[in-house]
C-alpha cells in the first residue's frame, strides 16, 4: 500500500503545528508515535481541544475527504493540529484513498472500508462530548465525562488523557472554577483523583461504595 500511497512522514516536536487553521486539508494523517491534539484558537489565543489522536489514530480525514477541487474553501481546515509531544506523522493524500489503484487491489478496498469506519466512529465520539458540553455548569460537564470514562474503563479507577488545563480546554470551562469543582466533589465523596487518576463513588446509606 505504501507504494500506491506514497506516504511522506515528518518528525514533529512538543507544540509543534502539523497544520494551522486555513491549510489545505490535502492530507490525511496517521500518528506513527506521540499524540496530537485538534484544536480550535480564537482571536484572542484560548484553546479549546476538540479532540487528541494517539498512535496509530488518524486526524483531519473528514476535512481532507470532504475537500472539493472546485471550491478552495471547502479545502481549508478549520482548526489546527499540535504535537502534544515528540511525535512521528504519516501524510496520506486522500485522492490516493479515495480512488483505488489500476490493480484494484483487496488491500485498497479495505483502506476505504476502514477510512469508512473511521469517520463514522469518530463522529460517534464528537455525539458523546456533545453530551458532555450541553450539560448545563462546570459540575455536570466533569461528572458527564467523569461517568463516561468509567463506564469506558469498566471500573471505578481510571486514567484520563488529559492534565486539569487540557481537560478544561476540552470541556470548555474555566480551570479554576473546574478545579474548584473538583475539590468540592472530593470534599463530598463522589471521588478522589491524583493527578490525571479518578476513582469514583455513589452513596449508601452509611459508607461510600464503589461506582459499578
Amino acid at each position: 500500500m505504501f507504494v500506491c500511497l506514497s506516504p511522506r512522514k515528518k518528525s514533529f516536536a512538543k507544540g509543534e503545528y502539523v497544520y494551522v487553521e486555513n491549510d489545505d486539508a490535502a492530507a490525511v494523517g496517521v500518528v506513527v508515535s506521540g499524540n496530537v491534539d485538534i484544536i480550535r484558537e480564537d482571536y484572542w489565543g484560548n484553546r479549546s481541544i476538540i479532540t487528541r489522536a494517539g498512535s496509530g489514530e488518524l486526524f483531519a480525514e473528514a476535512f481532507s475527504c470532504a475537500a472539493r477541487p472546485c471550491n478552495a474553501e471547502s479545502r481549508t481546515l478549520p482548526v489546527s493540529v499540535v504535537a502534544n509531544e515528540e511525535c512521528e506523522i504519516l501524510l496520506l493524500d486522500y485522492r490516493r484513498i479515495l480512488l483505488t489503484c489500476s490493480s484494484a487491489c483487496g488491500f485498497h478496498t479495505r483502506l476505504i472500508e476502514n477510512m469508512l469506519r473511521v469517520i463514522a466512529g469518530k463522529n460517534i465520539s464528537l455525539i458523546s462530548k456533545l453530551q458532555h458540553l450541553t450539560q448545563r455548569n462546570t459540575r455536570e460537564k466533569l461528572l458527564s465525562y467523569l461517568s463516561e470514562q468509567a463506564v469506558r474503563s469498566g471500573a471505578n479507577k481510571f486514567d484520563i488523557p488529559f492534565n486539569r488545563q487540557e481537560l478544561a480546554d476540552f470541556l470548555s470551562v474555566e480551570r479554576s472554577a473546574m478545579s474548584a469543582e473538583l475539590s468540592r466533589l472530593k470534599a463530598e465523596g463522589l471521588l478522589y483523583y491524583r493527578k490525571n487518576h479518578f476513582e469514583l463513588y455513589c452513596e449508601t446509606s452509611t459508607r461510600k461504595a464503589a461506582f459499578t
